[in-house]
């Protein structure tokens, strides 16, 4: 009878346990914060390369984990409609943990009508492999307009 006290009390403790767990730094989902609004980083020579424009404005960005390191999800809405080859372009990792991704599309060929937000949003993601995820403290995307930003 005792042992089977123990036993469930036991049980009890190590089930209690899994809500700290839920909450800290070990559990991966919880790796990156929701996006929050930050400062643009400047070009560099070697980035200005690219002939795409920055995306006007960056409207959402998410981090999310899975096995083999994380993706990272942006939305951007250009000025107009048609506008396409979007991707986001990585820049070197800074001293910080800082990883910035440029939201980069080409403009439309024709002219297009401008149209509703709606109509003229664009979703991007990139895969980080758990490696590189290792050196980020912070996750950025940056537009024209406006950059997001998302820490560990």
């Amino acid at each position: 009878m005792k042992r089977r006290v123990v036993l469930a009390l036991g049980a009890a403790f190590v089930v209690t346990g899994c809500g700290a767990v839920r909450d800290s730094r070990l559990n991966p989902f919880n790796w990156f914060g929701g996006a929050r609004r930050r400062e643009r980083v400047q070009q560099t020579a070697e980035v200005a390369r690219d002939q795409r424009l920055l995306v006007a404005d960056v409207t959402s960005l998410s981090v999310d984990a899975y096995s083999s390191g994380a993706i990272v999800r942006a939305t951007g809405i250009p000025p107009s409609q048609g506008w396409w080859d979007a991707e986001l372009v990585a820049r070197p990792i800074d001293e910080n943990g800082v990883l910035v991704y440029d939201f980069r599309v080409f403009p439309p060929i024709i002219d297009t009508p401008t149209g509703t937000p709606r109509s003229r949003e664009i979703t991007v993601g990139v895969s980080i492999s758990a490696v590189r995820l290792d050196q980020v403290r912070e996750i950025v995307v940056q537009g024209a307009n406006n950059a997001l930003s998302s820490r560990r």
